[in-house]
């Protein structure tokens, strides 16, 4: 279906990759992961063909189409929305220009091709195409008295979903989607996973969202020293593999015979657990033929994300009455908000509007005046938060030394030794930790975030959107310390599998008071009465 031959990429002195050879074929979704700057999106520019290799080449077979996810988002501002996802299909929107302009300039010269035109139009079941557009967009949430709008007009969160629908118009023989989940909430996905899952020809996807990968990849195409390789399976199945093999690879002493029952075990409790997934029969006949060479440790590197307490906090922690809260332009985002918060909590605060989780905290850490309601900590308490946006944070042109020197609570802490120790236990090892804190990027000014919030010691965290800029790595390392965490913890995250593994308790925010249940967060989301109730409470009188 797509092939990769003998690709390189080069710039300057940097290879990104080296003499790269993949096949990917049809029925199967591949997730690319790598670290931070391993070239995930520039590969996909490469197999879309909006940039060149250094050499090599990239092979798609002979009559086969290819849609990419548009990430600019401005693009099609002058079109209608209905027309921008019919556009998805190049070769069906070409002919319909083409019949349109030759209708607009009609001379009988001209009727014979349109003639013409208009038979492979209906080849292609372009008479059916604003139906099939209209369907699509249905399906993700954008309503048919939208469907006409021009994109320029379309809230930026709803114009995600229509380049959605352009990518999957028209049944495309290889899709391409670069973070395809961005900006989407659970709903929209959960529809895009169930979608991808039962799509029979080719996906090429790269995403930091594990349930997303998990969900809807039958292969890991995982990009590491500049090379390629395939692993059959989901990602969390090669992310446990790899683990597996580099305890292995550290147990030199180990039999080769005790090394192939541990890789049998590990495969059989996998082939399990695939078995409600609609991929399960390929899965598992893949995982069959896996032998115990055909897994690699991977040399990504994992911060050491480890939050301890200072003190154990008391049963009081956290008393909400009556809160509310609005925009700056009056729009209300919550009312009556009411939560007493239990000792080892661990709360997914979620809202249909991201303002409004995002107030809820600045309101806990008094940095925004509540509209009315009052809120109290437990006298032994004391917080840590992440905001989503932490750019006050990176004003000064410091170093990361010094950028983390100003929340040491002791002269030991002071101590350059030290510091470095927490910087370096999130990767800034070496010169690293004297970079400057203003030319950061996202995922490192978190990372450094995250190690102020564990030289704080606080028996309380709270995070709002904690995964944003994130590679994977850390976002596991982050998730697999939260679920250990023995404190109480106040959290909004976009990331399932993060919401799913870590909460035991969710609260969401709406104009018409808050929901408080003690669920995980899939059952939350998937009980229908809960559904019409929220439903209700968003609801706008008419």
């Amino acid at each position: 279906m797509l092939s990769v031959s003998n690709l390189s990429v080069q710039f300057g002195k940097r290879i990104l990759f080296d003499e790269v050879n993949v096949t990917f074929t049809q029925g199967n979704c591949y997730g690319v992961i790598g670290a931070n700057g391993a070239g995930k999106s520039t590969f996909l520019r490469i197999l879309s063909g909006q940039i060149d290799p250094t050499s090599g080449h990239v092979n798609l077979e002979p009559g086969k189409r290819m849609s990419i996810l548009e990430q600019d988002h401005n693009a099609y501002d002058a079109s209608t929305v209905l027309e921008t996802v019919v556009m998805g299909n190049k070769p069906l929107f070409s002919i319909k220009q083409q019949i349109d302009a030759l209708y607009a300039d009609y001379t009988d010269e001209n009727a014979d091709k349109i003639g013409e035109l208009q038979v492979e139009f209906e080849e292609m079941n372009g008479w059916n195409a604003d139906a099939a557009a209209a369907a699509l967009l249905s399906n993700l949430g954008i309503p048919e008295e939208l469907h006409y709008t021009t994109m320029a007009e379309m809230d930026s969160k709803l114009k995600v979903r229509v380049l959605l629908a352009q990518a999957l118009f028209g049944n495309p023989d290889v899709l391409i989607m670069d973070e395809p989940t961005n900006d989407l909430d659970y709903e929209t996905i959960n529809w895009l996973e169930n979608f991808l899952a039962n799509y029979e020809n080719t996906v090429i996807v790269v995403s930091h969202d594990r349930h997303f990968l998990d969900s809807v990849c039958t292969s890991i195409a995982d990009i590491d020293f500049g090379k390629m390789n395939l692993y059959s399976g989901n990602y969390t199945f090669w992310y446990e593999s790899s683990q597996l093999a580099a305890r292995q690879r550290a147990q030199q002493n180990k039999k080769a015979e005790e090394k192939a029952k541990e890789l049998q075990e590990f495969i059989a409790r996998f082939s399990a657990n695939v078995a409600k997934s609609k991929q399960a029969t390929s899965r598992k006949k893949m995982l069959s033929k896996l032998k115990i060479e055909d897994i690699k440790p991977s040399s990504r590197r994992y911060p050491a994300i480890i939050f301890d307490r200072e003190r154990e906090a008391g049963d009081q922690i956290l008393n909400v009455e009556k809160l509310a809260a609005s925009t700056e332009d009056g729009e209300l985002l919550f009312e009556n908000v009411n939560v007493n918060l239990a000792k080892g909590d661990k709360v997914a605060v979620i809202s249909k509007d991201s303002r409004a989780t995002s107030a809820f905290y600045e309101i806990l850490n008094e940095n925004k005046k509540a509209d009315a309601g009052s809120f109290q900590w437990g006298i032994t308490t004391n917080q840590s938060y992440l905001p989503a946006d932490n750019s006050d944070f990176f004003q000064e042109n410091i170093s990361l030394v010094d950028w983390l020197r100003q929340w040491a609570k002791t002269e030991e802490e002071r101590e350059e030794v030290y510091i470095r120790g927490f910087l370096g236990k999130m990767l800034f090892s070496g010169e690293e930790a004297l970079k400057k804190c203003t030319v950061l990027s996202g995922g490192e000014k978190v990372r450094c975030m995250l190690s102020r919030m564990m030289m704080l010691r606080a028996n309380v965290l709270m995070l709002d959107e904690p995964t944003n800029h994130l590679d994977l790595e850390s976002i596991t390392a982050f998730n697999n310390s939260l679920k250990n965490f023995k404190g109480t913890v106040l959290f909004t995250t976009h990331d399932h599998e993060f919401a799913h593994t870590v909460a035991d308790r969710i609260i969401e925010l709406t104009p018409k008071g808050n929901i408080d249940r003690y669920l995980t967060f899939e059952e939350y989301m998937s009980d229908k009465a809960l559904r019409e109730q929220r439903d209700k409470m968003y609801a706008v009188p008419a």
